[in-house]
């Protein structure tokens, strides 16, 4: 009898599952296209490449119409630029890249990702372009190098922008050879672009009907009633994503420096040396996401040593504001080079050397006062330390000092009575030679 219940009880689940599917609105819902929405912003690093990987995946696996980037960057590594391309490219679902928000861009290597894209579009007051090649240090390289670097890189957009027309291509150059940079609405104009899109919910909609090649195929898609969704960054990928800030990797290794001095200069605690090594291994990790400027690096680096020499040398200030100016302008630069150009926030560079000045004037003073303050362990602390005689010295008896019985001896051999005061002159092992005080 239970085992019939229990059949009846299976067959009458799955009855109500399978009319549940057969319902109007469950197969709307499940024929309904959907769109996967995931948001790509800061330098391109192999973060933003294996997230890119993990959307396509996710959007392929969904059976999605189509996946839009939301893209917003200030560029980043050629040969990390050239995997995301070739990942984008070999998508079996439509890749759109959408420059967004207002205010943000595809600069440098951005503009190599917006165009790879299947469909691209941009957010009013966006920008692309400037992605010309210049020095390690910010500066023009000579004529042969920059002829060879800027021939790569118009070879390589032009297989990018061929689609596009003879003026799309043109402005491409212009991009490379003269750092030329369009509006979302020149952009438009020129052919660059397919759309310009207030919004996630407006490009969906001109998206409707548009045709694309993917994969060689052909595909026209179907976005009217399509479904939005978010993909989202893991954890570990939006902690990547903060380290590899470059505002943040330079304040890691600033800290991290700063510790390992105070180590140095107070040691024992360890604990400022541990933090110190941590921030310093993730900051250079962080580093080695970017692409540096070595020059900046070196300057920061010197203005670091010059707040340590000034604890050393003092000079009134001398070296401190050495420090500073050279942390400075290693922090305007450290993020200026031909394959990336980002901006640290001026009042991080000048915070930043600031605060650590501050800091360590703070700190060291604290060191510094230490240092003079008699010591209060050991046999240098016992001696001249005062006690009172418990039992009688005659030759030897036993004083308490600091809360302690100590064996004592008479320092003159006189003897001491019982509840005398007395100083320490002299400790020799656990044995204490006293005298009466005056």
């Amino acid at each position: 009898m239970a085992r019939v219940k229990l059949a009846a009880g299976f067959i009458l689940t799955a009855l109500i599952a399978l009319w549940y599917l057969a319902a109007p609105g469950a197969l709307a819902q499940q024929s309904s296209p959907q769109i996967l929405v995931a948001d790509v912003d800061g330098p391109v690093t192999p973060v933003m490449l294996s997230f890119i990987e993990r959307a396509i995946a996710e959007a392929d696996a969904r059976n999605a119409e189509a996946l839009i980037l939301r893209l917003d960057t200030p560029g980043g590594e050629v040969s990390m630029t050239k995997r995301i391309i070739q990942t984008m490219i070999a998508a079996d679902v439509p890749v759109v890249v959408y420059v967004w928000p207002p205010g943000g861009g595809a600069i440098s290597a951005g503009t190599f990702i917006t165009m790879a894209a299947h469909i691209n579009a941009m957010a009013p007051n966006t920008s692309i372009g400037a992605a010309s090649p210049v020095g390690g240090s910010g500066e023009d390289i000579d004529d042969t190098m920059r002829s060879k670097v800027e021939n790569m890189l118009i070879a390589d957009m032009k297989g990018l922008t061929d689609r596009r027309g003879e003026e799309a291509i043109e402005w491409v150059e212009k991009a490379i050879t003269e750092a030329k940079a369009a509006t979302a609405q020149e952009a438009l104009e020129i052919g660059i672009i397919d759309f310009i899109a207030d919004d996630v919910d407006d490009l969906v909609e001109q998206l409707d009907g548009f045709t694309v090649e993917v994969g060689g195929d052909e595909v026209t898609l179907d976005t009217g009633d399509a479904t939005i969704s978010f993909f989202q960054q893991t954890f570990l990928e939006r902690l990547l994503g903060i380290i590899t800030n470059p505002s943040i990797a330079l304040l890691l290794i600033s800290m991290g420096s700063l510790a390992i001095v105070y180590e140095i200069i107070n040691p024992g605690g360890y604990m400022s040396g541990i933090i110190g090594v941590i921030l310093l291994l993730v900051g250079f990790y962080a580093i080695g996401q970017l692409p540096v400027n070595y020059a900046g690096l070196a300057l920061i680096l010197l203005g670091i040593a010059l707040f340590v020499a000034e604890l050393f040398t003092p000079t009134f200030g001398a070296l401190t504001a050495g420090g500073i100016a050279a942390f400075i302008f290693g922090g305007l630069i450290l993020f200026n080079t031909s394959e990336f150009a980002y901006d640290i926030p001026l009042p991080s560079i000048i915070g930043i050397p600031l605060g650590m000045a501050a800091i360590m004037a703070f700190g060291f003073s604290k060191v510094l006062q230490s240092r003079k303050l008699p010591p209060t362990t050991g046999q240098e602390a016992m001696i001249g330390a005062t006690g009172t005689v418990k039992v009688p010295i005659d030759p030897k008896g036993s004083v308490l000092v600091w809360g302690e019985r100590w064996e004592a001896v008479s320092q003159d051999g006189q003897p001491i009575s019982a509840g005398e005061q007395v100083e320490v002159t002299e400790m020799k092992g656990f044995r204490l030679k006293v005298k009466k005080t005056q």
